[in-house]
């Protein structure tokens, strides 16, 4: 059994692991990577839960207070609000139980740890986790049994097979509400929360059509556009043009991509797909903007705060139409430092935007430091020209 002072160390060794995000990260990592299901959910909403199960899990092992599996019950209940398959949700929680043990025992030997302590302390965690588990499962089961008892839940999974392309007869259809004639918009939220969902949902209802959870964000069909007002400063809703339901599944798709183009530009509110069908068309394509950042912009140094500086004002010009007058006052500085920005860009790059003032050539340049901005590389591929 090890001493006082030994589990003192092992305290400290947990403590870090609780308090260290990228912890939290990998463990979330790992969860999505063997489980396709919880890989589809927002990787916020992973992280959420994850950071809550470790921090109780490791104040529990650090005999800091009792067990509290308040936590991975209502991780349970959440995933079956959500839709995601009990086995699906075991598969995740099971392989980031996987990797936060390998962190502790890396941590432990880094730690100086002897094999008999970090083995005791592993054999607590065992234990700990199967309790925990068990609570996941307890949770998803009694929030299962409540949903089923519910005609909304009905309507929800209704709405997850014909989004998912199931074929509905007319009786399936008008059972939630649905008329197989009419045509209806897919909206989709970045909406995540059940709580937060169900506020929203009500919001919507007024709209016609049927709503729920589905792969972890509120999504529904509506007979009608919403208001673009009242969804709350925080939430953002695309919503597709109205078709006949039998196309309701592309367009279930493309509100998917276009979403995760208007969350990377830190958009809210409602906005219609149509209007975001260049970002929804260039986000399809992540390596193809890759291989483009790195030709126009392999120059750059995604580490250098000037380059970051150029590569925000070239953008900021496309972005107001070639206008230096524009840049500059979006951006409070002179034009002609706008000038000379530019300037300075095309002798890094050895390229310039004015080279073509074309549509293509404005298209690549703009796709080119859009992505270089928002997942840069490691570090330069090519030589700054002498």
């Amino acid at each position: 059994m090890a001493g006082a002072q030994e589990r003192e160390r092992v305290g400290e060794v947990l403590l870090a692991m609780a308090a260290d995000s990228s912890v939290v990260d990998k463990v979330a990592r790992a969860a999505r990577a063997a489980s396709p299901d919880v890989a589809r959910l927002p990787a916020s909403e992973n992280l959420r839960h994850i950071a809550v199960l470790l921090e109780a899990g490791l104040a529990a092992l650090r005999g800091t207070g009792e067990p509290d599996f308040t936590a991975a019950a209502v991780l349970g209940a959440d995933r079956a609000a959500q839709g995601v398959p009990i086995t699906a949700l075991l598969q995740g929680v099971q392989a980031g139980r996987r990797c936060a043990v390998e962190i502790a025992i890396e941590r432990g030997r880094a730690a100086g740890l002897s094999p008999e302590v970090i083995l005791e302390a592993m054999l607590d965690f065992d234990h700990y986790a199967d309790a925990l588990e068990r609570q996941v499962i307890s949770g998803y089961h009694t929030a299962e049994l409540e949903l089923s008892r519910t005609v909304r839940d009905a309507r929800t999974q209704l709405l997850r097979r014909l989004l998912h392309g199931d074929a509905l007869t007319g009786e399936e259809l008008a059972s939630a509400g649905l008329h197989p004639d009419c045509r209806y918009h897919c909206l989709l939220s970045d909406v995540s929360d059940p709580i937060q969902a169900r506020s929203l949902e009500q919001r919507l209802s007024g709209c016609g059509g049927v709503f729920g959870l589905v792969e972890g964000r509120l999504t529904g069909l509506a007979a009608r556009l919403p208001a673009t007002a009242g969804f709350g400063p925080d939430v953002l809703v695309v919503a597709a043009p109205a078709a006949a339901l039998p196309d309701i599944r592309a367009r279930y798709v493309w509100c998917g991509t276009a979403l995760t183009a208007a969350q990377r530009r830190g958009l809210r509110g409602l906005h219609h797909l149509t209007d975001l069908a260049g970002e929804t068309a260039l986000a399809a394509q992540p390596a193809l903007a890759s291989l483009l950042a790195e030709t126009l912009l392999g120059a750059l140094d995604p580490g250098d705060a000037f380059h970051r500086q150029l590569a925000c004002t070239a953008l900021a010009y496309l972005d107001h139409g070639r206008r230096l007058d524009q840049t500059a006052a979006a951006l409070h500085i002179h034009a002609n430092t706008v000038r000379y920005r530019l300037g300075r860009l095309a002798e890094i790059t050895g390229a310039s935007l004015e080279a073509s003032p074309a549509v293509l050539p404005t298209l690549r340049w703009w796709w080119a430091l859009h992505t270089w901005l928002t997942d840069p590389p490691a570090a330069p591929r090519h030589l700054p020209p002498a």
